[in-house]
């Protein structure tokens, strides 16, 4: 891919993570082209987010279609109009059909709120906590047909504090996806990071392991 590796950020919600995209390539640290934002929810404020920075926008809403295929079929044909490289999910409340994700092989990032494969699925900040672990954070990985299965690129974690509440450890964790997600689709984006066989090849290497940056309680990188 090349250094503005033309990308489609898809979403649901407020667009927290959408933010952290636009800020980074505006401050010059991600060399992305930021092609279209596509939601499923029209009240999305991702979308008014994506309106303030001049991208493009398209809504498709989930409820308009009787399945999940004709649904996806319908959103993989409005992202066609723009031919991205490079699909980004965030926040994108949606279960990606098989189908959707064979036709973007290796195309696609999501990021997850737990240290893969550790926890995947759903209200990962409270069973951290109630399992007492003592670290916590994201993965940034490829998508492939098993739910927050794909293949790791990048994770970052940071210390559980004792005694936070699951609402604080989310933040926390927040404030540090909107640091390594970029990064991690920036490697994608100048070729350093792909999906070969299966597999994340990281500066030519398979990689059967994620980079993993920790962070400190501040939320600074060490």
């Amino acid at each position: 891919m090349s250094t503005r590796c033309k990308t489609a950020i898809l979403i649901s919600g407020s667009g927290t993570n959408l933010q952290a995209f636009i800020d980074a390539v505006a401050e010059g640290r991600l060399s992305l082209e930021l092609a279209v934002v596509v939601s499923n929810n029209p009240d999305a404020f991702g979308l008014v987010r994506a309106r303030n920075a001049g991208i493009p926008t398209a809504c498709i809403e989930h409820g308009h279609f009787s399945s999940r295929d004709s649904f996806d079929c319908a959103v993989a044909n409005k992202l066609d109009e723009w031919r991205p490289d490079l699909l980004i999910l965030a926040g994108f409340m949606r279960i990606l059909s098989a189908g959707f994700v064979e036709r973007y092989r290796g195309r696609v990032l999501n990021i997850h709120p737990a240290l893969l494969p550790a926890y995947p699925g759903l209200n990962t900040h409270q069973r951290v906590l109630d399992a007492g672990e003592k670290w916590h954070g994201s993965t940034v990985h490829f998508v492939t047909e098993e739910l927050d299965g794909g293949p790791r690129i990048l994770q970052g974690r940071l210390p559980v504090v004792a005694g936070e509440s699951a609402s604080q450890l989310q933040a926390r964790v927040q404030a540090l996806e909107h640091q390594i997600y970029p990064e991690a689709a920036g490697w994608v984006g100048e070729g350093r990071v792909e999906y070969r066989d299966g597999r994340a090849w990281i500066d030519g290497v398979a990689a059967d392991d994620p980079i993993v940056q920790t962070f400190d309680l501040s939320g600074k990188r060490m």
